[in-house]
């Protein structure tokens, strides 16, 4: 009997995948997270062939001949290029395997709250397809709170806010199951498009997402700080065409980013509004807890505490709370086989 379970052990693999639309994480079994690589592919236009995945393709961005475009398979939280998601899916399978011929996959997704049917299937088509036997989908906040170590399972409330590259999860959580949730299209990737059209009307001066990132999380906040900080940024002069550099003060981009940043917050309001009374009070003693990448912009815990007036912890390593979640989802699939979101059966018209 031992022998049988060693040799389930050792073909099994079981895996929990943050698939987010900046970063796919990868969770393991018994290893922990093995992959943490952005959600960007780079494919040869002429040939159709995959160039580079991953931190690879990342390096491309804004930088390709015409013949290769850089793509990024997953907008706001959801697939937008089956294919693409595929590819980069299977190529996470294959440095699973290393030199083993065989493995039998079980996967924990997480997947955003109050996505369509289709767009729920197609995540679990694209995660089979790429190579895995079995696909168990968990909604992100839930899986964040597990990977948090928080008490979803009991009868008190649990608030959430996953701040993402795509979207922002909001969730009310209560005895393992969402009570209200929601999703935004608000989150990391709008932070940037913000500063983009901020430096260019500001400026005068055109710049890349890379760029952008790197103010965001340089110089950008969501308060006000103590510190002046500023960034010298190059890109292209709208009326001249020719490279041209400018300082940027650490307050401009604040103001690029707070029309995003009350958005988030009304919005958190609008979710504790809908909130059962008794939740309310729960939430009001135990606070708000974020993660995600979005949870690192410099004083953005403060600003949520400030407007709803309610304690906000951000959780220990917030960009993996969620990959982590699923990898413990993983690990205990038959304790947590409440939770997993399941697909709606198709009604039998012959019965």
């Amino acid at each position: 009997m031992f022998l049988i379970k060693e040799i389930s052990n050792y073909f099994v693999k079981d895996v929990g995948i943050d698939l987010g639309t900046a970063n796919s994480l990868v969770y393991v079994k018994g290893k922990g997270i093995v992959i943490n690589d952005p959600s960007i592919t780079a494919i040869n236009n002429k040939t159709g062939q995959v160039v580079a995945i991953g931190e690879d393709a990342r390096k491309m961005l804004g930088r390709t001949p015409s013949h290769i475009s850089i793509i990024k398979p997953l907008v706001n939280g959801v697939i937008s290029d089956f294919e693409m998601t595929q590819e980069m899916l299977r190529h996470f399978f294959k440095r699973l395997n290393g030199e083993r011929a065989f493995n039998y996959f079980r996967a924990v997704i997480g997947i955003p709250p109050n996505l369509t049917e289709v767009e729920r299937k197609s995540v679990e088509d694209a995660v089979i397809s790429a190579g895995a036997a079995k696909a168990y989908l968990i909604e992100e906040p839930v899986a964040a709170a597990i990977g948090a170590r928080l008490p979803i399972k009991e009868a008190v409330a649990t608030m959430i806010v996953d701040i993402g590259g795509g979207t922002i999860d909001i969730a009310v959580i209560s005895m393992g199951g969402t009570v209200i949730s929601k999703s935004l299209k608000t989150a990391g990737d709008k932070f940037n498009d913000d500063i983009v059209k901020f430096i260019r009307d500001e400026f005068k001066l055109i710049i890349g997402e890379p760029t952008a990132e790197e103010l965001k999380k340089t110089i950008g906040s969501a308060i006000p700080l103590n510190e002046r900080l500023e960034m010298p940024i190059r890109g292209r002069g709208v009326s001249s065409g020719l490279p041209v550099e400018v300082i940027v003060k650490n307050n401009q981009i604040r103001a690029a980013l707070n029309r995003s940043l009350h958005i988030i917050v009304d919005n958190i309001k609008e979710i504790i509004e809908q909130t059962p009374p008794e939740l309310v009070g729960d939430i009001l003693k135990r606070g708000i807890y974020i993660c995600g990448g979005g949870s690192l912009l410099k004083g953005i815990d403060q600003l949520i505490a400030k407007e709803v007036s309610v304690p906000v912890t951000v959780v220990d390593d917030p960009l993996t709370a969620v990959v982590r979640g699923t990898g413990v989802a993983a690990e205990n699939l038959d304790e947590y086989d409440p939770i997993f979101v399941t697909a709606l059966k198709p009604l039998d018209i012959n019965t």
